[in-house]
């Protein structure tokens, strides 16, 4: 990633909005390049301006974040996405994580806080607001016990790369560890999903957290 992080804040409340620019302009490695007040207007922004990281709320009057979320993770933008929300929702949790935010905050955090967690996921870690912290660590132990495959089959590069995604590292991140592409990371974790039998990264790495006794799936708090 560049020096100076590019950001696009996608979120309907004009307040927060202009709290986030100002928060931004604290810290000289963000520079914040545009606003959406809608998701739809996110969209075209994010394929727009191609921002590094994008602030997104998940509840707006047009679409919900997630469906946002889902949209910019099914295009070819490779922004890393934060999502930025008043909810502690189990379910919203989840879904976030599952679909491919790359780290899910409260609004409620001191500005100081949020700038240091927004730093760690431009670095390209997954990170978590601490209060959400122990209803994921609930939501892995029940994903855990069902684990649908034993025996994947996966090639070395594939485990690799599986290595990654459970110490909470991002497909930019994975990308530059490893030396390859972007778009040849996001094969990897394509061919790795269908060949453990899951949905997303989160489950990957719940999988991969279970075939290491005393293991730990790498979440930045």
């Amino acid at each position: 990633m560049a020096n100076i992080c590019k950001v696009l804040v996608v979120d309907d409340h004009p307040l927060f909005r202009k709290g986030a620019a100002q928060l931004l302009e604290l810290d000289d490695e963000f520079q914040l390049i545009g606003e959406a007040a809608s998701g739809a207007e996110g969209i075209d922004l994010a394929a727009q301006l191609q921002p590094d990281l994008i602030l997104l709320d998940l509840e707006m009057q047009d679409m919900s974040g997630i469906d946002v979320l889902r949209h910019l993770k099914d295009s070819e933008s490779d922004a890393i996405i934060v999502v930025l929300t008043v909810s502690n929702s189990e379910n919203d949790l989840v879904a976030a994580l599952r679909y491919g935010a790359d780290g899910y905050l409260l609004k409620d955090l001191e500005p100081e806080e949020i700038l240091k967690k927004l730093r760690r996921a431009a670095s390209g870690q997954l990170v978590l607001d601490d209060s959400v912290s122990a209803i994921l660590a609930k939501t892995l132990g029940e994903d855990n016990r069902t684990s649908p495959i034993h025996d994947p089959d996966l090639t070395d590069r594939e485990a690799e790369v599986l290595t990654l995604i459970a110490e909470g590292k991002s497909n930019k991140r994975i990308a530059l560890d490893l030396g390859i592409s972007d778009g040849t990371v996001k094969v990897h974790v394509k061919n790795l999903l269908r060949k453990l039998g899951v949905r997303s990264r989160l489950e990957a790495a719940v999988w991969s957290f279970g075939q290491k006794p005393g293991g730990t799936v790498g979440l930045n708090h």
